[in-house]
């Protein structure tokens, strides 16, 4: 074979021969990258075995750990401003500096069951507080920052940015005020509220029957996200019951003096409550029975409400505690005197509310006491008593002094707010048909 036949051979074979130049290359250069791969790998596990590699490692990273942490304490019973801070692990001078500036302060001098602090901790050097906060209410804050020597923490109040909305809610009673309410999401707070006012009139152990009704409008203060955050006043209310409405209207008949009057505008405040608890029952009336403990025949000289153990006890009336203390078959009691005539007794409570001693000054409706069963009791309920001149009465046969009547020009300020309230109501009926 001549060789330009040969040369024509190969030309025809080119491809093939490239080809498989092409296989041999890219498997030797696989070959040697999964070598190197390998090499690579078992060189970095090495490496990362390497104590000092390790050491200095952990040295970076424990650098990196961020220089402030946040707590934040919700209040529980039993716990006072220095339980709270014991539990920080901070130096004793921060505690101090921390327990002078709330001890000082008016606005947080008594704690608040489910009241929130936040700490900003400084863990750099000597760990330290850089600022707090507390809870004043659902509406404001109370801040604290360390000014520059960090030997005194001075103090802004600080406004949530909560918006005011107007809200309507009406409803049918099936068992109870209480649980009706509660279906519709109102808030417990309003709730009680709504029965104070007509406490003066209306005994919803005996007076309130089933699909009996109520219409309330009230304010509630809502956060960014549009959560109800507080509640605020009543502006209207209506309980119709057996047919016949009862309608209270907010107006402020003096600058900061509100009360709520009927529509012929009289108020619904008198000298005392009719009955000082809600959502109770009659258990045992004013007069003879057989003492359920004692066995034999005396004279029950208050009214009984069997009620759920904790369920609250409000003050009957304005007036002064006398006694908050153990009243030997009474359990725990609370005694106020009202005026020079009214006094009020309160029986087998099973714990006192908040601040009430003896010498304390109460208002109308405020929480005295909660239901319970100490003393000489079968279960818990509410003894109440009211004492007239020294005489123990029927409270329930009680006929209580009025409250006051609107005249003159403060008769026709009220009807102009009525109406305004009655076209309120009409708009907010009509956004919800």
């Amino acid at each position: 074979m001549t060789i330009k036949k040969k040369i024509k051979l190969i030309g025809q074979y080119s491809y093939f021969i490239w080809l498989i130049f092409l296989i041999f290359s890219t498997v030797l250069v696989t070959y040697f990258y999964d070598l190197n791969k390998k090499n690579q790998i078992n060189y970095l596990n090495r490496s990362l075995k390497n104590i000092y590699l390790n050491s200095s490692l952990k040295r970076i990273t424990s650098e990196l750990k961020p220089r402030y942490i946040y707590i934040e304490h919700k209040v529980k019973e039993g716990d006072t401003y220095e339980s709270i801070i014991n539990n920080l692990n901070i130096q004793k001078k921060e505690k101090k500096l921390f327990l002078n500036s709330v001890t000082n302060n008016k606005n947080i001098n008594i704690l608040k069951l489910n009241q929130k602090i936040f700490f900003k901790i400084d863990k750099k050097n000597n760990t330290k507080i850089v600022n707090f906060t507390i809870e004043i209410d659902k509406k404001k804050n109370i801040f604290f920052e360390k000014i520059d020597n960090d030997e005194t923490f001075v103090s802004k109040i600080i406004e949530k940015n909560l918006t005011k909305t107007i809200a309507f809610q009406e409803g049918i009673i099936k068992s109870s005020l209480y649980n009706a309410a509660l279906k519709l999401g109102i808030k417990p707070n309003t709730i009680v509220e709504f029965a104070r006012l007509y406490g003066f009139q209306i005994d919803f152990q005996r007076d309130i029957w089933k699909n009996d009704s109520f219409q309330i409008i009230y304010e509630e203060f809502k956060n960014e996200d549009g959560s109800v955050v507080e509640v605020g006043n009543i502006i209207y209310a209506n309980l119709n019951t057996q047919n016949t409405d009862l309608q209270l209207y907010k107006f402020e008949y003096e600058k900061n003096k509100i009360d709520y009057f009927d529509e012929s505008g009289k108020s619904i405040r008198k000298t005392l409550m009719k009955t000082p608890i809600n959502g109770a029952r009659l258990s045992s009336s004013f007069g003879k029975r057989k003492h359920p403990i004692l066995g034999f025949t005396k004279m029950h000289t208050g009214t009984d409400f069997a009620a759920p153990k904790g369920t609250p006890i409000m003050a009957s009336g304005h007036g002064i505690v006398v006694k908050s203390s153990w009243c030997g078959g009474g359990g725990n009691c609370v005694k106020i005197k009202h005026n020079s005539s009214y006094q009020t007794v309160y029986a087998h409570l099973s714990k006192f509310g908040r601040g009430i001693k003896k010498g304390v000054r109460v208002k109308q409706g405020q929480i005295i006491g909660y239901v319970g069963s100490t003393g000489l009791s079968t279960g818990p309920h509410l003894h109440y008593e009211v004492i007239e001149n020294g005489r123990k009465i029927n409270s329930q046969k009680l006929k209580l002094p009025s409250g006051k009547i609107l005249k003159g020009n403060l008769r026709k300020k009220f009807e102009v707010n009525k109406i305004k309230i009655d076209v309120l109501k009409s708009e907010l009926i009509s956004k919800i048909n």
